[in-house]
C-alpha cells in the first residue's frame, strides 16, 4: 500500500478504504513509506491537511477524506570529519579491519541531530582509513552499540572485509555476547525471548514488543544475583536497535538506569548510574579474508564495575 515518498513534493489523495480508524500518523506512514514518528513530525509542522484543515496525529481517520500532504526536502545525513574521541581505544588493527572499544556517550556515526562524537569520526583522526562502502556518512560500519552501550565494535578497513563482515552479522554467524544488570530476578535465570520489535506506538523515538515487528531472539543467563538487580550475560541472535533493552523492559527487569524503558531511577541513583548498565563484553567472528577464528573481551568500563562493586558490599 505504501509509496515511497520523494522529498520537497505535494501529494493530494483520498484516504484507502484499508486505512479506516486508524490513527493519522499511521496512516500517513503507511501511504508514504515514512515512520510514525517523521509522520507525526509533518503533522505537528502543519504539513498535513485532512479535507482543507489541520489535524491532530491521534485523530482517526476516514475513508474517503481528502489528505493534502507537504514533504518538505530531507535534511543531509552529515560527513564525518577527522575529530578525536577521548576513551576511545583501538583493540587490535590489521589491513582488513579495526576493533574498537566505544566508551559511553559516542554513536557509531554520524546522523542527523547528533552533536556529539562519533567511532567513525575519532578513527578518522587517528589516521585509521575505513572502506568506502556504504553510505558516505557511515562508511566501513558493518554494526552499531547505542550511544551509552559501551563495549566492542568491528569496522571494516578494506572493501573485502566489509561485504564478507556485513554478510556475517546478517547471517547470524557473528558471536556477539553483553553484560547488563537488570532491576529484579528474571524467572527463568535463563531464558529466551522471542518477541518481534518495532517502532513504539506512540511514536516517540521508543521501540517495543508489537505485532508485526521485527522477528528479534535474545538468549539471557543470571551470572550473579543481589539483593536489588540481577547480572545476566546476554547473548544476540538478531541485532535490533534497542533490543536488549527492549527484551528485558518485556520480561519486567529492565536494565538499571534506563529510564526511557521504566528503570526505576532510585536504584540508579543510589549506585551512581546515569545511563543504562550495558556493555558488549564480547565479539566473536572469523576473520574476513583470512578466515582464523577471531575473539574479543572488554573489561567493564569504571562506572560499571564500581556499581557491581557496591551491590557486592551490600
Amino acid at each position: 500500500m505504501s509509496h515511497q515518498a520523494t522529498s520537497g513534493d505535494h501529494r493530494s489523495m483520498p484516504v484507502p478504504d484499508g486505512l479506516e480508524g486508524d490513527r493519522l500518523d499511521a496512516a500517513i506512514a503507511r501511504l508514504f513509506g515514512l515512520s510514525r514518528t517523521r509522520a507525526a513530525e509533518l503533522i505537528a509542522d502543519r504539513h498535513v491537511l485532512v479535507d482543507g484543515g489541520e489535524a491532530a496525529k491521534s485523530d482517526r481517520v476516514q475513508a474517503g477524506a481528502w489528505l493534502d500532504v507537504t514533504l518538505p526536502p530531507p535534511v543531509s545525513a552529515p560527513v564525518a570529519r577527522p575529530e578525536p574521541v577521548p576513551g576511545l581505544g583501538v583493540v587490535f588493527e590489521d589491513a582488513d579491519i579495526v576493533v574498537v572499544d566505544k566508551p559511553t556517550g559516542v554513536v557509531a556515526h554520524p546522523t542527523v541531530g547528533w552533536t556529539g562524537p562519533t567511532v567513525l569520526e575519532g578513527l578518522l583522526a587517528a589516521g585509521v582509513q575505513l572502506s568506502t562502502s556504504g553510505a558516505e556518512e557511515r562508511q566501513g560500519i558493518v554494526h552499531r552499540l547505542d550511544a551509552n552501550t559501551t563495549g566492542l565494535m568491528v569496522l571494516a578497513k578494506s572493501e573485502a572485509a566489509y561485504s564478507v563482515l556485513k554478510r556475517a552479522f546478517k547471517e547470524r554467524t557473528v558471536d556477539k555476547r553483553y553484560h547488563t544488570l537488570v532491576q529484579g530476578h528474571p524467572d527463568p535465570l535463563r531464558g529466551t525471548v522471542d518477541a518481534p520489535i518495532g517502532r513504539h506506538p506512540a511514536g516517540d523515538g521508543r521501540f517495543a514488543v508489537v505485532t508485526g515487528g521485527r522477528p528479534s531472539l535474545t538468549h539471557y543467563d543470571a551470572i550473579e544475583a543481589f539483593r536489588a538487580a540481577s547480572l545476566l550475560e546476554i547473548r544476540l541472535e538478531t541485532g535490533r536497535t534497542h533490543q536488549i533493552r527492549v527484551h528485558m523492559a518485556a520480561l519486567r527487569h529492565p536494565c538499571v538506569g534506563d529510564h526511557l524503558y521504566g528503570a526505576d531511577p532510585t536504584l540508579a541513583e543510589r549506585l551512581g548510574i546515569r545511563r543504562q548498565w550495558l556493555h558488549a563484553v564480547g565479539l566473536g567472528f572469523e576473520h574476513p579474508t583470512e578466515g582464523r577464528p577471531m575473539e574479543f573481551e572488554s573489561p567493564y568500563p569504571e562506572d560499571l564495575a564500581r556499581a557491581l562493586d557496591q551491590l557486592r558490599e551490600d
